[in-house]
């Protein structure tokens, strides 16, 4: 249920959102890799854009119908989900090819659902489930192993860093009650709130302030990724992921895996093996099959549509 005002509803089915905002951060993958990477500071780079994110949504901040220590939960949700991850991701692009990053994902719906149902919800883990994750590393093996070397380590862990960031801030946002889509609207800066001062923190520890050396298409990058992959990017996907189960989000996740590896074919011309890609992602499909048949051990968080909070 998306909500316009306390008065005015109607339906719409986050599913649709959910693809939406896949193919707009696929795009923006294939963006940071070619226009930021090895040319802008990563740790400005990440704060530029989650600071345009701040500003766009700060004038929207109707904070006096929520508890302080919900806002302050939003806060530190957006410092790991986002200010923590992109730290991470960031840095990995200087170890990895685009495809290499996207596949190196593949290990973010396991720890979705760890971190829900095994480590929060105490419940045993579907068999499918690690079937479906053994299956996608493979597919992914398939599409992309050219062998392992130093950098190829550094930056998987790098990855892994981020994809646990970002799963830990997806499940707390799921589970933190914020009412309907108005509300989360009114205090969704909170969030990137959150993800500027853990960002911002970066880069007074770590990072290099030659702001004058950004090109004029480096700086339409940031905007872009400030306001469309972050601003509504972010906005759209929390308030979608609210309306469905994890075993959804889980999948959802995954799928950004082969659409941003076609992005990066389709608009930068990237060399692809197309049997590999094909087979790797057939397993791929097969693994998220495997994860929608599987029963939810759990039943979505239900939002209070009407009553503020």
């Amino acid at each position: 249920m998306m909500e316009l005002s306390n008065k005015t509803t109607f339906k719409i089915s986050a599913m649709p959102i959910l693809w939406l905002v896949t193919f707009i951060w696929a795009f923006s993958f294939s963006l940071i890799g070619v226009y930021l990477s090895g040319h802008v500071d990563s740790y400005l780079a990440v704060f530029i854009r989650v600071l345009m994110a701040f500003l766009l949504l700060l004038p929207f901040f109707r904070p006096r119908t929520f508890a302080p220590n919900k806002l302050l939960a939003l806060v530190a949700i957006g410092g790991v989900q986002v200010g923590a991850t992109y730290l991470f991701l960031y840095h990995a692009f200087a170890y990895l090819t685009v495809p290499e990053v996207l596949l190196f994902t593949i290990f973010t719906p396991l720890w979705i659902t760890v971190i829900d149902e095994f480590i929060i919800g105490r419940r045993r883990l579907p068999v499918r489930w690690w079937l479906a994750a053994v299956i996608a590393v493979i597919g992914a093996a398939v599409i992309r192993y050219d062998g392992i070397n130093q950098g190829a380590l550094t930056g998987f862990m790098l990855i892994q860093g981020a994809n646990l960031c970002f799963a830990i801030g997806q499940v707390a946002y799921k589970r933190l009650p914020l009412g309907g889509v108005k509300q989360q609207s009114q205090v969704f800066a909170c969030f990137f709130l959150g993800a500027s001062l853990v960002s911002g923190l970066g880069v007074v520890l770590f990072g290099d302030w030659h702001i004058q050396a950004i090109s004029l298409s480096q700086w339409s990058v940031l905007i872009w990724l400030g306001v469309g992959a972050s601003a509504f990017g972010y906005l759209a996907w929390s308030i979608a992921i609210k309306q469905v189960n994890t075993g959804q989000v889980a999948t959802m996740n995954n799928m950004l895996i082969p659409v941003g590896i076609l992005v990066n074919f389709l608009f930068w011309n990237s060399d692809i093996e197309w049997l590999r890609l094909l087979i790797g992602a057939g397993l791929i499909v097969l693994s998220v099959w495997l994860c929608s048949q599987a029963k939810p051990v759990n039943q979505p968080i239900k939002e209070q549509s009407h009553a503020s909070v």
